[in-house]
């Protein structure tokens, strides 16, 4: 069983930044595809980003590709996702997940956190 606790998230005007946190409670992230997902009011929970197991090769979905950055740090059982060049749009509740394959059955979820951004 693996859980993952986000923070980070918060009110913020467009254009501004924030930084979201994932700390997972398994032995180890590195055997694990880890993923970014978002879900904003009235509509379906979609992907944001993930890193693909045993290293670090990201991958983003169009809407936030050159504006966010996800990474992680194994150490710390942690990943992060840096959003910049918030837009309203991007309003939505953050979740952390992972996955022990390659990113395709999304095994666990985190709790969510609601990120805000203002016009």
């Amino acid at each position: 069983q693996v859980r993952l606790v986000e923070s980070g998230g918060g009110l913020v005007q467009a254009g501004g930044s924030l930084r979201l946190s994932c700390a997972a409670s398994a032995h180890t992230i590195s055997t694990l595809t880890m993923g970014w997902f978002r879900q904003a009011p009235g509509k379906e929970r979609e992907f944001a980003a993930k890193i693909v197991r045993f290293g670090t090769k990201t991958y983003y979905a169009d809407s936030v590709k050159g504006r966010f950055t996800m990474s992680k740090d194994n150490a710390k059982k942690t990943i992060y996702l840096q959003m910049n060049s918030l837009k309203p749009e991007d309003t939505a509740v953050y979740y952390c997940a992972a996955d022990p394959g390659d990113g395709n059955k999304w095994t666990y979820w985190g709790q969510g956190t609601q990120v805000t951004v203002s016009s």
